[in-house]
């Protein structure tokens, strides 16, 4: 779908990079690094965001740290059409709205940090039932064409590992859809 939007490959791993997570920061040459890309590369597509403004940069020492710009009049529509790209919103229909006593649904793994691995991972909290959530999760791969994994917590075990997941991004809570910016 980008794709065929934006030629440039190395700029929609930036857009899935600033716009998957909101709180994602990083810097030319861990962009570099992370997408095995040259930092000329890299150094380029960060300029034309920047002069876009749909990412800012503030000086951290002597590197220069990038975000996406919340800020921005497009910054909601980005960052839909990212999740859309990535199948997020599809999850959150096709498993999510589905599932009985769901408590929250966090985005962990990769995909929380920004990076487009394949594999989306989810973090499920409430009392459900395991076969159900399975064959759900099959369906859910058939339409976005991706691998998903999710794991389950009750409450409980939520509570006791809550500082693990403070990174991970949350998609929904049973007291109103939140997908964070």
């Amino acid at each position: 779908m980008l794709e065929g939007l934006i030629t440039s490959k190395t700029r929609i791993k930036m857009l899935l990079k600033f716009f998957t997570n909101s709180t994602a920061t990083a810097y030319l040459r861990g962009l570099a690094d992370e997408f095995d890309e040259s930092t000329n590369a890299i150094r380029h597509e960060l300029n034309n965001l920047s002069k876009a403004g749909y990412i800012i940069s503030t000086e951290n020492g002597r590197t220069i740290e990038y975000r996406a710009n919340v800020s921005h009049p497009l910054y909601n529509e980005i960052k839909g059409l990212v999740h859309k790209y990535l199948g997020i919103d599809q999850i959150i229909e096709n498993i999510v709205y589905k599932l009985g006593d769901l408590k929250l649904a966090y985005l962990v793994g990769d995909y929380a940090r920004g990076k487009d691995t394949g594999t989306i991972e989810l973090l499920l909290v409430g009392e459900i039932n395991e076969m159900y959530l399975n064959s759900l999760v099959m369906k859910a791969k058939t339409l976005i064409h991706r691998d998903i994994k999710a794991k389950q917590l009750t409450e409980d075990q939520f509570d006791k590992q809550e500082d693990e997941f403070k990174s991970c991004l949350l998609l929904w809570s049973n007291n109103s859809i939140r997908i964070q910016d």
